[in-house]
Parts: C-alpha cells; structure tokens; sequence
C-alpha cells in the first residue's frame, strides 16, 4: 500500500484533533488554536492545511463517514445471510466493539446541531446520510425477500431506523444516564424483525 503523503497526514491529524475537542467543548470551543494544541501543531500550519475551520469540519465530516462504512464493512465481511449483513449496519452505528471511538459519536452530534445553521456543512452532512439511507434500503430489501415478504413502505422504514439511530447518537452524548446498557442495537434488530413479520407474504 502507498505510503500516505505528509500533507495527507497532517490534515487527518487537524481533522482526529477536531473530532476531540469537539467532543470535549463543543463547535464553538473548537477554536484554531484549540485544533492546533491538541493536535501538537502551530496555529499557522493548521491555516496552511485548512481556509477555516468550517472547512476542517467539512473534513471531518467525510472521515466520520468513512470511519462508520469501515465499521460496517467489518462486520458484513463474513456475512452470508441478508439479516446478518442487516444486522452488520445496525450493529455498526450502535454497537460497541474494538474499533469504537467515542468521541466520534459526541462529535457527529455536534456536526448535525451545525448543519442546521451552516448550509456547507448540511449540505455533506446530507449526502452522507443520503448515502446511509440507499446502503440501508438495499439491505432491508434483501431482508425482506429472503423472509418471502412484500416489502412496502421502505422509504418510511429507512426514515424511521435511521432516526432511531439519530437519537440514540444524541441521547447517548446528552443523556446516557438514563438509556440502559447496550440496549440500542438489539432493540433495533427486533424492532425491525417485527417489522417485518407483520408484512404480507410475497
């Protein structure tokens, strides 16, 4: 594999530094020089990389993209069946495991609170869940026609996932003390199992 270039790793390192202290201060206390101390940088070389810092969030929008299709890759890789490659999404956006970053769930919450005033960052933001949403109706309709069901209503069923696992991201880094333990992936599998069972036979 190429080695990746020094301006390639340095804007992901200003890109990881954002995520963190997003996480920890939110957009607004994500200043440069925040970016810049946490990433071990000078301020200059983060302007050098980056215009500003909503270019650098528009960044980080795309690796957290990325980083939630390498979970689900993962986990589809040994899949054989259509559930288990349903479950391999669901489980990659609200399961634990190894590869989970913390931070990235508190900072893509952040992000969603951003787009609603910045009409560049909604715009990736919307592409990204855009492309979610095709990859999660393909897999439900795969799921439906190998349980020998009539798949109707997708659209509303991708919708209605998709903002299960929304709020469960916002819920997570607003209140977790009140969500039991690793409740959201398997409440969402049954929620969606049941969905189905309740579907005309094809």
């Amino acid at each position: 594999m190429a080695r990746r270039s020094n301006t390639d790793e340095r804007r992901g390192q200003i890109v990881a530094a954002l995520q963190a202290v997003m996480a920890k201060a939110g957009y607004a206390g994500a200043t440069v020089a925040a970016i810049a101390r946490h990433a071990e940088l000078a301020p200059g070389l983060v302007h050098y990389h980056f215009k500003d810092k909503r270019e650098i969030l528009v960044a980080l929008v795309d690796s957290l993209a990325g980083y939630a299709h390498q979970r689900y890759e993962s986990r589809a890789a040994e899949a054989q069946t259509a559930e288990q490659r349903l479950q391999a999404y669901i489980a990659a956006h609200l399961a634990y495991g190894s590869d989970a970053q913390p931070d990235a769930v508190a900072a893509w919450v952040m992000i969603g609170e951003q787009s609603a005033h910045d009409p560049d960052v909604r715009e990736v933001y919307q592409a990204v869940l855009a492309a979610q949403m095709k990859l999660l109706k393909g897999l439900l309709r795969q799921r439906f026609a190998e349980r020998g069901r009539r798949a109707r209503g997708l659209d509303a069923l991708v919708a209605g996932i998709t903002c299960f696992i929304q709020g469960a991201f916002t819920l997570s880094t607003t209140a977790r003390p009140l969500l039991p333990t690793a409740f959201a992936a398997p409440t969402l599998i049954a929620w969606v199992e049941r969905y189905i069972d309740g579907e005309e036979e094809r």
